[in-house]
């Protein structure tokens, strides 16, 4: 605490003047993108997780990709988010700001170089991945919308999940089995309460339990996706699926 104390003294010597203004202050100042991070880590993270892609809280780096406004994220800080588990904030304007700043700088993914070509990537795109995947509301619903993958993944994080689906698996999208009047359904779990379940199977419907008609609930930290290794996609076609996947950008 005692860091993140000095980090707020830093950054209140750098603006006094945030708390009239509707734009970010600090969208590239390195210094107070510092002080961001420090105050994420300590304040934020035990919700949206270190690199504020999501645990208990969503996955915030999304937003800007959505063409949403530094300006939405300060308001969502400041006023919470009526019926959830996130609070209002008393944090100074400043600070807010700063967090922002942090998000904003690890949100917005620079336009991803390779040698593929796009257009061969969206053929194997729609070959491989749309049963699965959506982009711009097409494809499958089983795993995560790409609509906005180029703008908010690294080409390192797109490889990996490529390569080894398993290495990170969001939360929404691990794998479940279970059986259900001798039925044995296999998918992940989109919504859960004290009573029932919906899964999306690993067909693509989306089906609906009540509990006390399941026999056998299995919860796995393994991905359904396949493994695309070398065997199954080459580093060429790596290539040209990367050069796709760069150009889902959203709304940036």
């Amino acid at each position: 605490m005692k860091r993140v104390a000095a980090a707020v003294l830093v950054l209140a010597g750098l603006c006094m003047r945030a708390n009239a203004e509707q734009r970010n202050p600090f969208e590239s100042d390195e210094v107070a993108i510092r002080t961001g991070s420090q105050l994420f880590a300590a304040r934020c993270a035990d919700c949206h997780g270190p690199d504020a892609k999501g645990r208990l809280g969503p996955d915030l780096t999304r937003r800007w990709a959505r063409g949403e406004s530094d300006e939405s994220a300060f308001n969502i800080v400041r006023r919470g988010v009526p019926g959830s588990s996130m609070p209002p904030s008393a944090a100074s304007d400043d600070e807010i700001w700063a967090i922002v700043a942090h998000l904003r700088s690890i949100s917005v993914m620079p336009r991803l170089e390779t040698t593929g070509d796009p257009d061969r990537g969206r053929a194997l795109f729609v070959d491989d991945c749309a049963g699965c995947h959506q982009v711009n509301g097409q494809g499958g619903a089983l795993g995560p919308d790409l609509t906005t993958i180029g703008a908010t993944r690294s080409r390192e994080s797109l490889t990996t999940s490529l390569r080894d689906p398993s290495a990170t698996v969001a939360l929404g999208f691990r794998a479940v089995t279970l059986r259900s009047r001798g039925e044995r359904i296999e998918g992940v779990v989109k919504g859960e309460d004290a009573f029932s379940l919906q899964i999306v199977t690993a067909g693509g419907a989306l089906r609906a339990y009540r509990k006390r008609d399941v026999g056998e609930l299995t919860r796995s930290t393994e991905s359904l996706m396949p493994v695309f290794d070398a065997a199954r996609l080459s580093d060429a076609a790596l290539e040209d699926l990367l050069a796709y996947l760069g150009t889902l950008r959203g709304a940036q």
